[in-house]
């Protein structure tokens, strides 16, 4: 007797583990699907060159404290970001967004104007 309820025990675990996958197959997908994005890096500059077609060149000045010296420098960067409307203008202050890779320099797109030049 104690053969057959082992073999009876097995196979109920058996049957068990078969369907747990399937049932948490779905599951899985939609934790997935909940997990929230990171944060996007956001950065607001001075358009420095509008030439190219749905491109702006923007200058970014960052304020690093040195690390001997304990005194801030400015660090400027240059993004290449994307104006799908093309409507930025030398000398505007935009804040820019980072995105997925557009062309081989191209990571970043315009999300607003913030002043228009003078």
């Amino acid at each position: 007797m104690t053969d057959e309820a082992t073999t009876d025990s097995t196979v109920e675990t058996d049957d068990a583990a078969e369907e747990a996958p399937e049932a948490a197959a779905p599951e899985a997908d939609e934790a997935a699907d909940d997990l929230p994005r990171n944060a996007r890096k956001v950065r607001e500059g001075l358009v420095v060159s509008d030439k190219m077609d749905k491109t702006a060149v923007v200058e970014v000045v960052d304020r690093v404290r040195h690390a001997k010296y304990n005194k801030f420098v400015l660090r400027t960067k240059k993004l290449y970001a994307h104006d799908e409307t093309n409507d930025v203008n030398v000398g505007d202050k935009v804040r820019v967004m980072e995105t997925r890779p557009l062309s081989k320099s191209k990571r970043w797109r315009v999300t607003e104007v913030l002043e228009r030049a003078k």
